[in-house]
């Protein structure tokens, strides 16, 4: 007689509690290769759960390649079941950032995991439908929980609590609402941009105010201005807050911060348009690194993104529930 606890009360539906467990059962030993699991029948009778839930979890199984079953026969546990993990990584945008994380993900797992992408631009009830469609076809799901400024908790938590513990990693912004332990590699956007622009401070010395362009509809976490602004009154700086560098005229003794690529070119093409001199009359710093910044002298301040992705592929691989801060840079340039 094989039992599983199976609660009417417990986080998670019936079919993925008896999913887990048979999981858990045949990674642990308890059952066998090649051992035969009870009918979908006698697994009802003994469990008191619906056949069609019982189907509904063997499926599942089969589709992550831990049994098989065989006409006349019935299910057995297949004896090669540990084959590559499977991923489902969940972006909230397609970005050349974003392709570091995920290039360096399938380079740390190797040919240990499979990995997987979707995309939930923003939209929490995107994230829904590409959950329900996929829960239980996979054993780890990253998830980078950025979601538009209007989003409430709500829209969004009920279905990441869906995904079993034991296979949740959230990447980039965490998520403290989530109190049972999880897997996670974030930023503290408000800490790492506050202690960033301290270890500038001396390059900052001669400006007197900070501007950030940020624009309203890319979605960046609100903590990124709360720290400028908390850093600006530290140190006795003027705080702006423009959605492009196109509202208005440049202004002299002022810091850019700027989080899109656009408007960094926009704004070098208006400072070689004026008497500005970057490093003398304005100060410009950009998030996340690239080549034509080096090439351009720009000052930037970014996490590791390479390493969100190594430290993703370790918690896969380690099987260990950590909840890591991601490294975060800065490079300071002739731009200040």
């Amino acid at each position: 007689m094989y039992q599983v606890k199976v609660s009417n009360n417990a986080r998670l539906s019936k079919v993925q509690q008896i999913v887990n467990a048979l999981v858990k059962d045949i990674e642990t030993g308890r059952l066998k290769a090649d051992q035969k699991l009870p009918s979908i029948n006698q697994f009802s009778d003994e469990n008191r759960v619906a056949r069609d839930t019982v189907e509904k979890a063997y499926q599942q199984l089969k589709k992550r390649g831990y049994i098989a079953s065989f006409p006349a026969r019935g299910y057995f546990v297949l004896a090669n079941w540990k084959k590559q993990k499977k991923v489902l990584l969940i972006f909230n945008k397609l970005s050349s950032f974003k392709k570091i994380i995920y290039e360096n993900l399938l380079k740390s797992l190797g040919t240990k995991a499979k990995v997987d992408l979707q995309i939930h631009h923003y939209d929490p009830r995107l994230l829904k439908e590409i959950l329900e469609e996929h829960l239980g076809n996979y054993d780890y799901y990253a998830i980078m929980p950025h979601f538009f400024s209007g989003a409430s908790d709500k829209d969004f938590l009920d279905i990441i609590k869906k995904v079993p513990a034991h296979q949740l990693i959230i990447l980039d912004k965490s998520l403290p609402q989530l109190t049972f332990a999880h897997r996670a590699i974030c930023q503290d956007f408000k800490e790492d941009i506050y202690q960033a622009l301290h270890s500038l401070a001396p390059s900052l010395k001669k400006y007197k105010s900070i501007t950030l362009v940020l624009p309203g509809d890319i979605h960046h976490p609100p903590e990124i201005a709360t720290g400028i602004k908390a850093f600006c009154q530290d140190k006795k700086l003027k705080f702006h807050h423009v959605e492009n560098v196109a509202e208005g005229a440049l202004h002299k003794h002022t810091v850019y911060i700027l989080t899109e690529e656009d408007e960094l070119a926009n704004l070098i093409k208006k400072v070689r348009k004026s008497d500005c001199i970057p490093g003398k009359d304005i100060g410009i710093i950009s998030f996340n690194e690239t080549v034509f910044k080096e090439l351009l002298d720009i000052t930037v301040i970014s996490t590791d993104f390479a390493q969100m992705g190594r430290t993703a592929a370790k918690l896969i691989l380690g099987n260990e529930y950590e909840q890591c801060k991601n490294p975060f840079v800065v490079i300071p340039r002739g731009s200040l």
